[in-house]
């Protein structure tokens, strides 16, 4: 499981994804998966090229695939369900408005540094 959120945040990075948060729900009871990743992408371009780039690493690399990947057609939000990961690529203002790292205000939030 911490190989799949390693190379989706590994994915994410090489497209320049910034302010990746990882929210750890395995703590929490009832949730509906294990971990949360939120990422934000400057355009829906470099949204749908985060999103592919994730898609592409985590089956190049560990032989998994998205069992769902919605949010391409507009690329302002696109979730990808790993299962037990899901992944979420927000444009920034869309990001703002539905603050998801709220939701989980009981979970191990991590913040990774961008790369500049």
């Amino acid at each position: 499981m911490q190989e799949l959120v390693n190379v989706i945040t590994e994915a994410i990075q090489e497209k320049k994804g910034r302010d990746i948060v990882i929210a750890d729900l395995r703590k929490i009871e009832g949730t509906i998966c294990q971990y949360f990743i939120i990422c934000t992408g400057n355009s829906p371009t470099q949204v749908e090229a985060i999103a592919e780039s994730i898609g592409d690493m985590a089956r190049e690399r560990l032989k998994e695939k998205p069992t769902h990947v919605v949010g391409l057609e507009n690329a302002q939000w696109v979730a990808m369900d790993f299962t037990d990961v899901l992944v979420h690529v927000f444009l920034p203002d869309v990001r703002e408005y539905y603050d998801l790292e709220h939701l989980w205000e009981d979970a191990k939030i991590v913040q990774i540094e961008n790369l500049d």
